[in-house]
């Protein structure tokens, strides 16, 4: 029997697992699908590459076919460990712009606004390298200047200045615009996730009992309140008074709603699942970032590069790396980045760039030998809106992932937008200095439509899906402004999928975020 059962031990799993067991009277569970985070990949920064066909820590999700993409499906990498995907993303800690929680607070109240965001982002950060009123240091998160920044990384900055877009060290700081290498959540060169963060120090809690490679097939009820959770090992249950946190992120959390009866009611007889509570917003409202790349082959060697002639610079890497946290194995491979605007009419940055040192085709699951820089851009608002729907009531079963991609014209204008600027950096002479010859688009697509055949040909996902189990102050919304799934008693959810709207930026450090400001919820409502 438990006062808290967490469901995913990702990156808001973890964080809710510390706070919500200090209190030794309280009995916690946390379950995972996946095993422990025992991999040397996860904690190795370039190991990242080879975790993109690891199906033992990577759900490894497909989408639907995209119709405005060529009907392709689109892979979607979601970590299945301790540490969820904070074990398998590129490390890199944004937080997002103010007005992204301006307009959760529109939504969901102040208690979700730019003023109480930043605090807890403070409160929880250990920055190792940036000292000053926007960051924290004594926090158990830690965040690092890269140990390791490529040649071609600090040339992709110099060709964004050379255009005159400003220089930024500190996307967390004062203003979010501007090109920079990023910071990421490392120690000592070695990835720091929210497992290595969180859980961790809470693991010898005697009243913190942690479950992996365990699936929860449903939530239990008694009418509507809550009582536990169905595993295929057997139901695990609550004390009265308790509650279940879902915490699988914006795939897996409406999915196991669904799954338990809750949701759209119509969705929910056709797969012969009896209808609980009818919430139609359950796995509505997804919204994801959609990524294009620009590639180039180098004319040096100064890539990150699968090749006879890289191997003793890996040598070297390695032991670097093994003996002190240094070298290039430290590095996120996406070690620089920027935030623009896609036009004048646009009041905030509506565009990120992370610019790779490397090939990078298919997510790192197409092999591409040789030398090469890969320039990721991304739409950060886009309005195109897609759902999370059942495709079996085989809790086993992957859900229907269909993001809608491109759906509302606007997007196509943006991502158009977004490639002129993206090729016009590629130009600057400060990166076109290290070019071989443009890949991709390639140098005889110039038009609109011809850029745009080439978006729906290979754009893909940069990994932020959010909002499929939105919060909000009205009553339409999957949970309340407490997080509590309307309709049910004992039950909330907790992690990006009750984002109101996606945040411009990467996802990671928003939703740990999520976690603090719930915890602090809950434990203020135990008093």
């Amino acid at each position: 029997m438990y006062d808290y059962i967490i469901v995913g031990a990702g990156s808001a799993g973890c964080v809710l697992a510390n706070r919500l067991s200090r209190d030794p009277d309280k009995r916690v569970c946390l379950i995972e699908a996946g095993p422990r985070d025992t991999s040397p990949f996860i904690h190795m920064p370039l190991g990242l590459a080879a975790i993109a066909r690891n199906r033992k820590i990577n759900w490894g999700y497909l989408t639907e076919p995209q119709r405005e993409l060529n009907d392709r499906r689109l892979y979607w990498p979601r970590g299945r460990t301790l540490g969820g995907s904070s074990s398998i993303n590129a490390m890199i800690y944004m937080r997002g712009h103010k007005a992204d929680y301006e307009g959760w607070a529109e939504a969901a109240g102040g208690e979700w606004g730019w003023r109480r965001a930043r605090e807890l982002f403070i409160a929880m950060e250990n920055n190792c390298d940036i000292h000053d009123e926007h960051h924290g240091v004594e926090g158990e998160l830690a965040v690092a200047h890269l140990r390791h920044a490529n040649p071609l990384s600090h040339a992709f900055v110099e060709a964004a200045a050379q255009l005159q877009y400003p220089r930024n060290d500190d996307f967390n700081g004062a203003r979010q615009e501007g090109f920079g290498l990023f910071q990421v959540t490392q120690r000592d060169g070695r990835r720091f996730s929210s497992a290595r963060a969180f859980l961790e120090p809470a693991l010898g809690r005697p009243n913190l009992e942690v479950r992996t490679g365990q699936l929860v097939l449903r939530v239990l009820f008694d009418g509507r309140r809550a009582t536990g959770v169905a595993l295929a090992q057997g139901d695990l249950k609550l004390n009265p008074g308790g509650e279940v946190i879902l915490s699988g992120g914006a795939i897996n959390s409406p999915q196991l709603l669904q799954l338990s009866g809750v949701g759209p009611g119509a969705e929910l007889q056709r797969h012969g699942i009896p209808v609980l509570h009818d919430l139609p917003e359950v796995g509505e409202n997804l919204q994801d970032h959609l990524d294009v790349t620009l590639m180039a082959a180098a004319s040096t060697r100064d890539a990150i590069g699968l090749s006879l002639s890289y191997l003793p610079r890996a040598f070297r890497a390695y032991r670097a790396f093994s003996r002190d946290g240094t070298g290039e194995f430290t590095s996120n491979v996406a070690e620089a980045g920027g935030f623009v605007r896609s036009g004048p009419e646009r009041d905030r940055p509506n565009l990120q760039f992370h610019f790779i040192p490397a090939y990078l085709r298919d997510h790192g699951r197409q092999i591409s030998f040789g030398y090469g820089y890969t320039m990721h851009v991304c739409d950060l608002l886009p309005e195109s809106r897609g759902r999370i729907r059942l495709s079996s009531p085989d809790p086993t079963a992957n859900a229907r992932i269909e993001p809608d991609y491109l759906g509302d014209p606007r997007d196509v204008d943006t991502m158009l937008k977004a490639v002129r600027i993206g090729r016009a950096i590629m130009d600057a002479p400060a990166l076109a200095a290290h070019r071989k010859a443009e890949l991709h688009p390639g140098p005889d697509l110039r038009s609109d439509d011809q850029l745009l055949s080439d978006i729906r040909a290979r754009a893909e996902t940069i990994y932020h899906p959010a909002g499929t189990c939105r919060m909000g102050k009205d009553g339409a919304s999957v949970v309340d402004p407490q997080l509590r799934v309307r309709g049910v008693e004992g039950l909330r959810v907790v992690d990006a999928s009750v984002m109101p709207r996606l945040v411009a930026g990467n996802t990671n450090a928003p939703t740990m975020m999520i976690a603090e400001n719930a915890a602090a919820i809950m434990l203020r409502r135990t008093g």
